[in-house]
C-alpha cells in the first residue's frame, strides 16, 4: 500500500523497543491519503501533504502527481497533543507502581520507554507535570537522540506546603531559572481524598500572579468548585480534572477564557483496571479506590455539562500514569461517547486548541504551510468514527517518520 518504507524497527509495536532507525529527510516528501483533517475544523478529501525538511510546505487537493507515501484510505491529521501526561510514572520489575524512584538510569529508561509508547500512539507533543528527569528526557528527544514526543515539563509542583505567598513567589522564580515550561499547582486534594481545596486563596494568587509576571503558564489540579473558582480568580490559566465542577465554575472558566482539561476517559479507568498494582501504596487504599469508582458517574455528568457550556475551551489531557501510556487517545473516544462532544470538536481539542494552550499554536497542532510536519494517519474517518484515533498506522514528527505500518 505504501510506495516506500520509511523505517525499520524490530518489534516496532512493542513498547520496550527504544531504537528507531529514521530515514534522513532532506528531500521533498509527498504523503497522500483519502482525507486530510487539518486540526482547525477543515477536511480535504483525496489530498497530499507536502513536506520539506521539518516543515509542511503545501496541502494539495486531488490525486495528481507522484506520492512518496500513498496511505490509501487512511486519514491524515495533526499529531495529537496530551497536555497532562506523567511520562515518568511506571510499574517496577514486579509489576507494582514504582512510588519510590529507582536508580537514575532506571528512571530515565522507563521514562524513555513511556515516551516511545506515547509517540507510537500518535501523540507528538505532551506536557508532563513533572519530575526532575523530565528536563534531560525533553532535551534528549529535542536533540534527536531518543524517539519520543516533544515534551514540556513543570519539573516539580507547588502545593499548600510550599510556604508563604512570598516563599511561593520565590519558588516560581526558581522554576523559571531551572527551565520549567509550566508551573503545576495543587489547589485541591486528590479525588482519593475527597478533592477539597487545600491551598489558600493567597497562596494561589501568589503562585499564578508570579508565574504570569515571569511569563510562565500555569496548570492547576482542582476538583472542587471552590478550588476551581479560587484558581480562576487568581488568574491561573488552566484547570485540571474538575470532577466536581458545576455550572457556575464551568461558565466562569468560559467567561475568563481559562482552559479546562477534564480527564474522563483514561486516568480513573486505568487506576481501577490496575488496582492490584497500586493498592497499598500511599493513599491507594480501598477508600481511595471507592472514591475513584464513585468518580466515574460523576465525571460522566460533568463532561456532559462541560461540552454543553458555550465557549468553554476544553483541551485534551489524560493524566496518564503507570499503565496508561499509549492509551491516551481513549480520552477522545470517551469525551464523544460520554459527553456527546462532536468528533471534529474533540479532534480540534487534541490538536490546534491544545497547541494554543501551550502557546505553540503558530508551530504545531495544525496542518498548514509553515507548520512543523507533525502528522499521523489513522485507520478510518475520525470525523465520523472517533475510535479511529486509537488506530494509528503512521507517525511523522518534525518531518521524520517513526511509524509506518502496512495493513
Amino acid at each position: 500500500m505504501r510506495s516506500k518504507t520509511a523505517l525499520s524497527v524490530a518489534g516496532m509495536l512493542a513498547p520496550s523497543v527504544l531504537a528507531v532507525t529514521v530515514l534522513a529527510q532532506s528531500q521533498t516528501i509527498r504523503i497522500r491519503a483519502a482525507a486530510v483533517v487539518d486540526g482547525a475544523g477543515k477536511v480535504t478529501r483525496n489530498a497530499t501533504v507536502v513536506v520539506q525538511g521539518s516543515k509542511i510546505t503545501a496541502i494539495e487537493s486531488g490525486g495528481s502527481g507522484a506520492a512518496t507515501y500513498n496511505l490509501g484510505q487512511l486519514t491524515v491529521m495533526p499529531g495529537m497533543i496530551d497536555v497532562h501526561a506523567h511520562v515518568g510514572w511506571h510499574f517496577d520489575k514486579d509489576g507494582r507502581y514504582a512510588a519510590r524512584p529507582g536508580s537514575p538510569a532506571q528512571e530515565m529508561l522507563y521514562s524513555a520507554e513511556n515516551a516511545y509508547t506515547t509517540l507510537m500512539a500518535g501523540f507528538t507533543t505532551i506536557q508532563s507535570p513533572g519530575q526532575a528527569n523530565d528536563i534531560e528526557l525533553r532535551d534528549a528527544i529535542a536533540r534527536g537522540i531518543l524517539p519520543g514526543p516533544r515534551i514540556l515539563t513543570s519539573i516539580r509542583q507547588l502545593n499548600e506546603r510550599s510556604g508563604t505567598p512570598d516563599e511561593i513567589r520565590q519558588k516560581v522564580r526558581q522554576l523559571k531559572i531551572d527551565g520549567a515550561d509550566v508551573v503545576k499547582i495543587f489547589a485541591s486534594a486528590s479525588i482519593r481524598d475527597g478533592g477539597k481545596q487545600t491551598m489558600t486563596d493567597a497562596q494561589l494568587q501568589a503562585a499564578c500572579g508570579e508565574a504570569n509576571a515571569q511569563g510562565l503558564r500555569t496548570m492547576v489540579h482542582a476538583h472542587s468548585p471552590e478550588s476551581i473558582k479560587a484558581s480562576v480568580n487568581a488568574a491561573c490559566q488552566q484547570i485540571e480534572h474538575g470532577v466536581f465542577a458545576n455550572d457556575e465554575v464551568l461558565k466562569l472558566m468560559a467567561e475568563k477564557e481559562v482552559y479546562f482539561d477534564p480527564n474522563v476517559g483514561v486516568v480513573l479507568q486505568n487506576y481501577l483496571r490496575n488496582k492490584t498494582k497500586y493498592l497499598g501504596i500511599g493513599n491507594y487504599n480501598e477508600e481511595g479506590f471507592a472514591y475513584m469508582e464513585k468518580g466515574l458517574p460523576i465525571n460522566a455528568v460533568m463532561i456532559k455539562k462541560a461540552v454543553a457550556t458555550p465557549n468553554l475551551k476544553m483541551v485534551l489531557g489524560t493524566d496518564a500514569v503507570a499503565g496508561a501510556h499509549g492509551h491516551n487517545a481513549d480520552e477522545l473516544v470517551e469525551r464523544v461517547r460520554q459527553g456527546g462532544q462532536k468528533p471534529m470538536d474533540a479532534i480540534v481539542s487534541a490538536t490546534s486548541l491544545s497547541a494554543k494552550s501551550l502557546r505553540l499554536d503558530k508551530t504545531i497542532g495544525t496542518l498548514a504551510p509553515g507548520y512543523e510536519a507533525d502528522l499521523i494517519a489513522v485507520d478510518g474517518d475520525p470525523t465520523t468514527d472517533i475510535t479511529a484515533v486509537t488506530r494509528v498506522a503512521f507517525v511523522m514528527k518534525s518531518g521524520k517518520i517513526y511509524k509506518n505500518v502496512d495493513k
